[in-house]
């Protein structure tokens, strides 16, 4: 019997609409379609930014407690749905039911922290009689919205990746048009739901759901969008940039995440937090632990630690809240890793566990001795593989950690304050976790990298920054005032 899936509307400049054309949103555990949603064209695209603009220059006003007000009302409906939200996330991705409700409330924190950092876009008074000729001048510079902000975001993390771009925008002042990943728009769309439910003024927030290769361009290349977020992939991010031209762009742009384990770490802890930070979200992250250089000494009894303590993550069903691991985005994202994991084979490395595809589904995997040739040792593997290396020292480790074309964030474990200073000096990335795997992140922080990891720096303060510009004001008075 075919069940009729649930059709679900775009919105654009304040209204829910529905479009000639749509497409089906599966599953990717099983493939079931679980929604029918509009295939937005680029005309769509064009209404949305249209009246994104149109919305922005007839606000002659929109004071900074409205803001606040819409931002903690959207808040709180997510939290009194957070049931619904996590539902949704782990339906349409590739997270487990539990990591779908971590993703939920970090969105939400996402959401708060943007309403209290609505209210700290300051300025700042400048002492223009500093330079001399300039006693009788005042003054101070103040920040102010870009306008309109186009927003795209990627599948790993379907909710909080797009409350990252919509938070910080409307705590700005700015519209946004947000064009969410094609396989996983729901999230967005809810996260949609929750600002019209809290009273944003329409056509201050659109999401146009469809091909990024119909719509994207529009979205990248028209005039009256200011600035652009991105997260994805670095073949995209180069074409984005060379659509975007002069425009103002903050990138982010994925990783191939380093972890050093010295002799001196707390191996336990260490293995514990790598495993997590390689496999969770089935390694479809871009801080996720891919290369792990343990110091020789402790090498033999981290890799057999490892290899144990990812056997026993639990693959399956990823409603089921005993699982660890659930399946890839699609089978062929899991076909890619597979292959991947395959020419390291060819060319020498050798596999402790996992290797296995089932579908959609492949297994945590562990692999040793591969080649720096290999594709998957100098790449984002983006998926549930992890590469371990033995080094000599310290020294030896930050060499290996950069000899890659990211920079992300990276991992050191180490008792020693001297060794976690000398890494941090050492490694070239956005961040650097003493004691912890690369993944740690929280969305106050400046998140960014490096290298091809891409420009600029989200987390919520840091957006705000890129989504408005400085204005200097300059005051002559009159000598005979003075």
């Amino acid at each position: 019997m075919h069940t009729k899936v649930k059709a679900v509307k775009m919105l654009i400049g304040g209204e829910w609409v529905h479009s000639n054309q749509t497409f089906e949103v599966v599953d990717p555990q099983n493939d079931r379609p679980i929604a029918s949603v509009p295939l937005g064209s680029s005309k769509d695209m064009l209404i949305a930014i249209e009246k994104a603009e149109e919305a922005y220059m007839k606000t002659a006003v929109w004071p900074t407690h409205e803001r606040i007000r819409v931002l903690s009302e959207a808040a709180n409906y997510m939290k009194e749905n957070a049931e619904d939200f996590a539902r949704t996330v782990a339906s349409e991705g590739s997270k487990t039911i539990n990591e779908a409700r971590g993703e939920v409330k970090r969105a939400i924190q996402t959401i708060q922290i943007s309403a209290e950092e609505a209210r700290r876009i300051n300025g700042e008074t400048i002492n223009f009689d500093q330079n001399e000729g300039s006693e009788n001048r005042v003054g101070y510079h103040y920040r102010f919205p870009v306008g309109v902000v186009g927003a795209i975001t990627p599948f790993n993390d379907p909710l909080n990746l797009v409350a990252h771009k919509v938070g910080p925008a409307i705590a700005a002042g700015n519209a946004i048009v947000v064009k969410p990943a094609s396989v996983t728009p729901l999230s967005a769309l809810m996260l949609a739901e929750a600002f019209v439910h809290a009273g944003l003024p329409d056509g201050f927030l659109s999401v146009v759901t469809g091909s990024g290769r119909e719509i994207g361009e529009t979205l990248v290349t028209h005039p009256s969008v200011k600035v652009l977020s991105f997260t994805g992939g670095p073949d995209a991010g180069k074409k984005i940039s060379e659509q975007a031209g002069p425009k103002k762009v903050s990138m982010e742009l994925g990783s191939n995440s380093p972890v050093i384990v010295l002799n001196d770490a707390n191996l336990n802890d260490a293995v514990q937090s790598c495993v997590s930070g390689a496999f969770s979200a089935v390694g479809q992250n871009c801080i996720g632990v891919q290369r792990i250089y343990v110091q020789k000494d402790v090498y033999a009894r981290f890799l057999d630690t490892f290899i144990s303590r990812t056997s026993e993550l639990k693959v399956g069903d990823k409603m089921d809240e005993l699982t660890d691991v659930g399946p890839m985005i699609n089978e062929r994202e899991a076909k890619r890793v597979e292959s991947w994991v395959n020419e390291a084979l060819m060319k020498g490395a050798k596999i402790h566990t996992g290797g296995k595809r089932e579908g959609s589904f492949y297994y945590p995997t562990v692999l040793s001795d591969v080649p720096k040739t290999a594709k998957i040792a100098y790449e984002e593997i983006f998926g549930p593989v992890v590469l371990i290396t033995p080094v000599a020292n310290l020294h030896e480790a930050i060499e290996r950690s950069n000899d890659v074309d990211y920079g992300l964030q990276a991992g050191i474990f180490t008792s020693d304050i001297n060794h976690a200073f000398h890494a941090i000096k050492g490694l070239n990335v956005g961040g650097v976790m003493i004691n912890d795997s690369s993944d740690y992140r929280i969305d106050a922080m400046p998140f960014g990298g490096v290298k091809g990891s891409g420009i600029g720096r989200e987390g919520v303060r840091y957006a705000i920054e890129s989504m408005t510009e400085p204005k200097v004001v300059c005051f002559r008075l009159q000598e005979n005032l003075l």
